[in-house]
């Protein structure tokens, strides 16, 4: 997005200001597009921080609408890749959440299986009265 602001806003820019002389008194607004870093530097302060939209997009997208396409999508390209982050990281906590539920289940019947064995063990020693450790039909 930042390429396309330097090759395409930045004439813009420099013509409205010729022209209209909207940005006289904001050096900044005059350069804001002029290199890659520039251009970045506006695209963080209008999308990510919302700052300066009535600055500088305003008066180039009233100017030639068609720069709209530019800050609009950066603004989505920007809004959705966060989003899309977010929704990551929220996604891979939760698989991690799940996992670790999955061990502690696992954890806990194996757990009621060796008491359910104990049990067992319990009520074949009483049921073995010869105490041979054999049960046979006679017991």
């Amino acid at each position: 997005w930042a390429m396309l602001m330097v090759e395409i806003v930045h004439p813009v820019i420099q013509e409205i200001q010729q022209e209209k002389g909207v940005f006289d008194g904001c050096e900044q607004c005059v350069r804001s597009c002029q290199s890659v870093m520039d251009a970045n530097l506006l695209l963080f302060k209008t999308v990510i921080a919302g700052d300066s939209w009535g600055t500088i997009a305003v008066p180039v997208i009233e100017a030639y609408p068609g720069t709209a396409f530019i800050f609009v999508g950066s603004l989505l390209t920007l809004v959705f890749g966060v989003l899309n982050l977010i929704v990551a990281v929220v996604v891979d906590t939760f698989a991690e959440v799940r996992q670790s539920d999955v061990m502690n289940l696992a954890e806990e019947m194996e757990h009621v299986e060796m008491l359910d064995q104990k049990f067992l063990q319990k009520i074949f020693d009483r049921i073995d009265v010869n105490k041979k450790g054999l049960l046979t039909l006679e017991d």
